[in-house]
C-alpha cells in the first residue's frame, strides 16, 4: 500500500518508460512514411476515434472492478482485526485468570494462523504480474516483501510447540488447520467444565467469523479477475495503440497549412499520439497491478502490518512487555 499522497511522475515514467519508447517507435513509423510521401498509410481517424472510445469504457470497466477487488480485500482484513480482538478479549475474560496458560496458548496460536495465512495469500499464482519486468525492478527500488524474505517454519516456531508446529507443517493449508486445533481446544474446556455452553457457543462463533474471513480472502487470491475479459481489453488496446498514429496523420499534416510551420506539423504526431496511447495503456496497467491485492506489488492491502497490529493488541491483553515494534513504511510503501 502506498502511504504517501501520490507516486511521482519520475516513478511513474521509470515503471513505465519501456512502454513509452514503444509507443514512440510505433508512432515514428507511419510518421516518417507520411513525411516521405507515401501518405497511403493514413487512415481516417473517425473509425480510430470510434475504437479508442470502446477502449475507454472497456478499460474503465477493469479499473472499476481492480478497485472493488482491492476494497474487498481491505474490508477482509478490517474483518479479521475487529473479530481477532473480539475473540481475544472474550476468550481471555471467559477463562478469568483460571487458566492463563491456555489463554497464551491460544492467543500465540492465533498468531501463528495470522502468519499461515498471510504467507498463504503470498504465494505466487500464474496470472498475477509481480514476475513482470517493471513490477520487479519498482519492488527492488522500494520494499520488500516479509513473506519471500523469512520462512514460514522459522516463524511459525515462535507460537507453537514443538509438536504442534510438527504437525501444522505436515498439513497442505495451515491457517485452516490452525483454526481446527482452536477448536478442538474449545471444545476440550467445554467438556471438562471450564467454559459453559453459551461461552463456547460465543468463541466458536468467533472462530467461525474468522474461518469467514480466511475463506473471502482465499476466493481472491485463487480467483483471477475473468481472463475472458481482461484478454479482450488488451488485444483491442494493442490494436488502438498500433493505429492511433496512422489515423492522426492527415490532421497534423494540414496543421500548419499556410503558416511557417507547413510540412513540419507531421512531426508533432509522434509526441501527441505517443502521448493519447500511454494514457490509456498506462491506465490499462495501472488496473492490472491492482487487481491482484494479495501478489506482493506496492498496491496491496497491507496484510503483513495487520497481522502485526493484531499481534500487537493481543499481546497487550496479555500485558507482555515489550512489544512487538509496528511496521512502519519504507519509500512510502507498506506490505
Amino acid at each position: 500500500m502506498h502511504t504517501g499522497k501520490r507516486y511521482t511522475p519520475l516513478e511513474f515514467f521509470k515503471w513505465t518508460r519501456h512502454d513509452v519508447y514503444w509507443m514512440l517507435a510505433i508512432a515514428t513509423v507511419p510518421t516518417a512514411l507520411y513525411a516521405f510521401n507515401i501518405s497511403f498509410v493514413a487512415l481516417p481517424w473517425q473509425p480510430i476515434a470510434i475504437m479508442g472510445t470502446a477502449v475507454a469504457f472497456i478499460v474503465g470497466f477493469k479499473n472499476n472492478a481492480s478497485y472493488n477487488r482491492i476494497w474487498e480485500a481491505r474490508q477482509i482484513y478490517g474483518s479479521v482485526i475487529n473479530n481477532s480482538r473480539s475473540l481475544a478479549f472474550t476468550l481471555r475474560d471467559a477463562l478469568d485468570g483460571k487458566q492463563s496458560d491456555v489463554v497464551k496458548r491460544m492467543f500465540y496460536r492465533h498468531f501463528a494462523w495470522l502468519t499461515a495465512l498471510r504467507f498463504q495469500l503470498r504465494e505466487p499464482r500464474a496470472w498475477e504480474n509481480m514476475q513482470q519486468r517493471r513490477n520487479l525492478e519498482f519492488r527492488q527500488d522500494h520494499y520488500e516483501v516479509a513473506e519471500w524474505k523469512s520462512k514460514l517454519d522459522e516463524e511459525l516456531k515462535v507460537y507453537l510447540s514443538e509438536d504442534e508446529l510438527k504437525f501444522i507443517l505436515s498439513k497442505k493449508n495451515k491457517a485452516t488447520q490452525l483454526t481446527a486445533m482452536q477448536s478442538e481446544e474449545l471444545a476440550h474446556l467445554r467438556k471438562t467444565g471450564v467454559i459453559n455452553d453459551f461461552q463456547w457457543t460465543q468463541l466458536q462463533q468467533g472462530l467461525i467469523r474468522l474461518t469467514d474471513d480466511q475463506g473471502r480472502a482465499e476466493r481472491i487470491k485463487n480467483f483471477p479477475y475473468p481472463r475472458n475479459f481482461a484478454s479482450i481489453a488488451t488485444y483491442l488496446l494493442l490494436i488502438f495503440v498500433v493505429l492511433a498514429p496512422f489515423g492522426l496523420l492527415k490532421e497534423f499534416a494540414r496543421l500548419g497549412d499556410g503558416t511557417f510551420l507547413e510540412g513540419y506539423t507531421i512531426w508533432f504526431n509522434i509526441p501527441f499520439s505517443a502521448t493519447i496511447t500511454w494514457a490509456l495503456h498506462t491506465l490499462d496497467t495501472v488496473g492490472e497491478s491492482s487487481v491482484n491485492p494479495f501478489e506482493g506489488s506496492a498496491n496491496d492491502v497491507p496484510i503483513t502490518q495487520i497481522s502485526r497490529t493484531i499481534e500487537i493488541d493481543m499481546r497487550d491483553m496479555l500485558d507482555e512487555q515489550p512489544l512487538p515494534e509496528s511496521i512502519m513504511p519504507k519509500n512510502n510503501i507498506v506490505l
